[in-house]
């Protein structure tokens, strides 16, 4: 959709709240200034002109670095690593193999989902942002604000439990290398946790260019460590399991009954892998080409980071020798006692090191993601402060108060694990749950609402019942992660996933109605073309009138 023309009294664009004649709130969302329209490249062009945003990154991420990026944000070999132990306690090898399987390909549903989505608006406010071009206008305040709080709430989180995760990885293989005569305590692993944050912060800071050069490096390094730790386990297991206990083999340890039930808890481990596709999109205003090169890279990743994690699952199952011994393990990382019991300390030391590599490159794009969602939600005014958290660094061409707003949350929500360790597994559940339901809201917009308009890369005539399967396969999964994990359900085995939801949507709500609800009328546009003479865009502030 391209803008209009404007007069003196500036209209709105026809998906952004209309205004209501009887309590109308101007509101000035944007300092004037000019473009030269024949500077523009077509992303760029497309940005200011349909969307109403002003370019302000530089577009570095071709093909192989965009698809790299999508493909690091799962983690693949450290994120299984990292969360083996839920299919495990829920249900043993079957467990592992068969909820893999079946939840993959509802992930694989909401990624095509998302997918479609990026190609048609492809900007950095994500999934958020579509929902002001697929609700009808009186909706799009409150389902926008809605969906922007709960993928950040998502995200925080997703970053806060990758870097836990990265954490106990790394003190896994200090406490290997000491021959687990040595064991880290909770309060020492935030702490390296904290420190690994503010290096993530640290790189996010650097221009963008360069960040293009480390994450086209990732995924050759991943797909590197992957087979050769694959190859290395499958010949050096001496006392491998057979195909009929890999696949049959039901040993739950969680207490819950009966054990179909407790077998659905499995699920968690391909879904904290298998999410944030939308991360992509964050930094679709600097891909080259985003309504093309951003889905494909989120569509292509999450299918190899599907089939490929199948065949890693398959090889700790065959390799991974007795379960309740592992589970036992004192690193309290299974895969880690895995990879010493077959490989012998060198082994283990190696891939357990490349583990924490993986995860902290999760979390160095993870962060780049965040800090742009910050960024765009910023420059709608969805964040208190924003006038801050929207500025971009001239030196470095990225969002430095963005980056380290994201940072300081990221260490907050972890440092409730000093009162209790159990909190942070809420965390790593809370990242599925919230991530997949503010991908789900956009969705459910597109089903009800009939007002989308596809972009390059579209699923057809297939697309209504991908988005109807994607829809309710969270749903059913989200009621099963907001379960305890384990009976008896104590204080220390609570699962507290529902009060990091609880907590968000509170404060949500209460930003609404103190200050919000005067002011947001959704997504805003910077720029409307006023005259094109000499090549010119010329951006004025716009004015946009909130209804009640």
């Amino acid at each position: 959709m391209s803008a209009s023309n404007t007069s003196e009294t500036p209209s709105l664009d026809k998906n952004n709240a209309t205004a209501a004649p009887d309590a109308p709130v101007p509101i000035e969302q944007t300092e004037k200034h000019l473009v030269q329209l024949d500077e523009l490249n077509a992303a760029d062009r497309a940005l200011a002109e349909q969307f109403g945003y002003q370019p302000v990154f530089k577009r570095e991420f071709g093909y192989l670095s965009t698809f790299s990026f999508a493909f690091s944000i799962s983690g693949l070999f450290a994120t299984i690593a990292t969360t083996f132990s839920y299919p495990l306690y829920a249900g043993g090898s079957a467990s592992a193999i068969w909820c893999w399987l079946i939840s993959g390909a509802g992930c694989m549903c909401l990624a095509a989902s998302v997918a479609e989505l990026v190609s048609a608006y492809p900007t950095s406010g994500g999934l958020y942002f579509t929902v002001s071009r697929l609700a009808p206008p009186r909706w799009v305040p409150s389902l926008s604000w809605l969906t922007g709080w709960i993928n950040l709430l998502g995200q925080v989180a997703g970053i806060a439990s990758s870097e836990y995760g990265s954490a106990q990885m790394l003190l896994a293989a200090v406490s290997m290398s000491r021959d687990f005569e040595w064991v880290p305590t909770t309060g020492l692993t935030i702490g390296v946790m904290a420190a690994l944050t503010v290096l993530c912060g640290v790189l996010n800071s650097l221009p963008t260019g360069w960040m293009e050069k480390m994450t086209r490096s990732y995924v050759i390094f991943h797909l590197l460590v992957l087979v050769t730790c694959c190859i290395a386990l499958l010949v050096k297991t001496e006392d491998k399991h057979d195909a009929k206990y890999v696949f049959t083999n039901v040993e739950q340890n969680s207490g819950w009954t009966p054990t179909g039930f407790s077998f659905l808890f499995g699920f968690l481990s391909v879904s904290w892998t298998m999410t944030d596709y939308d991360a992509t999109a964050h930094i679709a205003e600097e891909i080259r080409d985003p309504e093309v090169k951003a889905p494909w890279a989120i569509f292509l990743a999450m299918g190899a980071v599907y089939v490929l994690g199948f065949f890693f699952n398959l090889v700790l199952c065959f390799c991974m020798g007795d379960v309740s011994s592992i589970l036992a393990s004192p690193m309290a990382q299974p895969v880690a006692q895995i990879f010493y019991n077959s490989l012998g300390k060198s082994g283990g030391l190696v891939y357990t090191a490349c583990a924490f590599i993986l995860l902290q490159f999760i979390c160095f794009t993870a962060t780049q993601a965040l800090a742009r969602t910050v960024f765009a939600f910023s420059r709608d005014r969805l964040l208190p402060f924003s006038n801050i958290w929207r500025k971009v660094n001239s030196t470095t061409g990225t969002p430095l108060y963005a980056v380290w707003f994201s940072v300081f949350w990221c260490i907050a929500i972890n440092l409730i694990g000093l009162g209790s360790y159990t909190a942070i597994l809420g965390v790593f559940n809370i990242t599925a749950i919230a991530l997949d339901w503010s991908y789900v809201i956009p969705v459910v917009c597109k089903l009800l609402w009939n007002r989308f308009e596809p972009g390059p890369w579209h699923m057809g005539k297939f697309s209504t019942i991908v988005n109807l399967w994607a829809v309710i396969w969270t749903v059913f999964a989200s009621v099963i992660f907001f379960f305890p994990t384990a009976r008896p359900v104590t204080g220390e085995t609570m699962n507290y996933a529902i009060v990091f939801m609880a907590f968000i949507l509170l404060c949500a709500m209460v930003y609404w109605y103190v200050r919000g609800k005067k002011f947001y009328v959704g997504p805003l546009k910077e720029t409307t073309i006023q005259g094109q003479t000499g090549g010119v865009l010329e951006a004025v502030p716009v004015k946009t009138e909130k209804s009640n």
